[in-house]
C-alpha cells in the first residue's frame, strides 16, 4: 500500500518541475532528430512550444501558489510529448512519428486523474493544467489533419479557444460548468478520431467521416454547455456565484 501522505508531500516547486521537463524535452527532441530526422524548423517549433507552455504554466502556478505533485508530473510528461508532436507536424512527412508521440500523450490523459485521486493531490490548478494540455493537443492534431482532409478540421482544435475568446465578450461563459461524463467522453473522442485520421493506412473517406462525426459531437457538447450557462447566468450577465451539482 503506497504511503499517500508521503506522495502528497513529495511536491516540487514550479521551477524545479519545469526544469526537469525542459531536460526531458531536450532528450526527446534529440532522439527524434537521430531517429526520424526531425529538422531544425521542427525542433525550433517544438522548443518554442515547450518554452511558451513552461512560461504560462510557471506564471499560473506561482499565482496559485501551487507545488507540482505526482499527477502534475504526468501532465508535464504529456506536455513534453505534445510539444514534440507540434514539432513533427511543423516539420512534415513524419506521420508515424506523429502517431508515436501523440498516442501516448492522449493515453496518459487516463492516468493523471487517477494518480491525483489516489495520492490525494487533486487541485483546481491540476485540473486546469490537464484541460489546457488536452486542448492544445487537439489543436496540433487538427492542424496536422487539415492538409489531408481540409481546413474544416481546424474547428476541432479551435473550438475550445473560440469559446475562451467569446468569454471575454460574454463573461457569463466563464462560469464553472457542472461535472459531466458526456463532455469528457466527447473530448476524448476528438483525439481518437484525429489520430485515426492521421494513420497512413486509414482511407481518406473513412478519416473524413470519423472526424466529421467527432466534430458534430463536439459542436453538440459546446452548444449544450452554452445553453446551460446562458440559462443560469445572473441578470447582470456576469458569471453566477454557484452552479448546480
Amino acid at each position: 500500500m503506497p504511503d499517500l501522505a508521503a506522495a502528497a508531500d513529495a511536491r516540487r516547486s514550479p521551477h524545479r518541475a519545469l526544469a526537469g521537463a525542459a531536460a526531458a524535452q531536450i532528450a526527446v527532441l534529440a532522439a527524434l532528430a537521430a531517429t526520424v530526422g526531425l529538422g531544425p524548423a521542427g525542433a525550433a517549433v517544438a522548443a518554442a512550444t515547450a518554452a511558451a507552455g513552461a512560461l504560462l504554466t510557471a506564471r499560473a502556478a506561482l499565482r496559485a501558489r501551487h507545488r507540482f505533485g505526482p499527477a502534475d508530473a504526468v501532465t508535464l510528461a504529456r506536455c513534453t510529448l505534445i510539444a514534440a508532436t507540434a514539432g513533427l507536424v511543423a516539420d512534415g512527412a513524419h506521420p508515424w512519428a506523429v502517431l508515436g508521440t501523440a498516442a501516448p500523450a492522449l493515453a496518459l490523459d487516463l492516468v493523471d486523474g487517477p494518480v491525483a485521486r489516489r495520492t490525494r493531490t487533486a487541485t483546481d490548478f491540476g485540473a486546469r493544467f490537464d484541460m489546457e494540455a488536452d486542448a492544445f493537443l487537439l489543436l496540433v492534431l487538427s492542424v496536422a489533419a487539415a492538409p489531408l482532409l481540409g481546413p474544416w478540421t481546424l474547428a476541432v482544435g479551435g473550438m475550445r479557444y473560440a469559446f475562451a475568446a467569446a468569454a471575454w465578450w460574454a463573461p457569463w461563459l466563464s462560469a464553472p460548468l457542472p461535472p459531466g461524463r458526456a463532455r469528457k467522453v466527447v473530448a476524448a473522442l476528438q483525439g481518437v478520431a484525429l489520430l485515426a485520421a492521421l494513420a497512413p493506412l486509414t482511407p481518406v473517406p473513412v478519416a473524413a467521416a470519423a472526424v466529421a462525426v467527432a466534430l458534430a459531437l463536439l459542436t453538440w457538447s459546446f452548444g449544450r454547455d452554452v445553453r446551460w450557462l446562458h440559462r443560469t447566468r445572473n441578470p447582470a450577465g456576469t458569471a453566477p456565484e454557484r452552479v448546480r451539482t
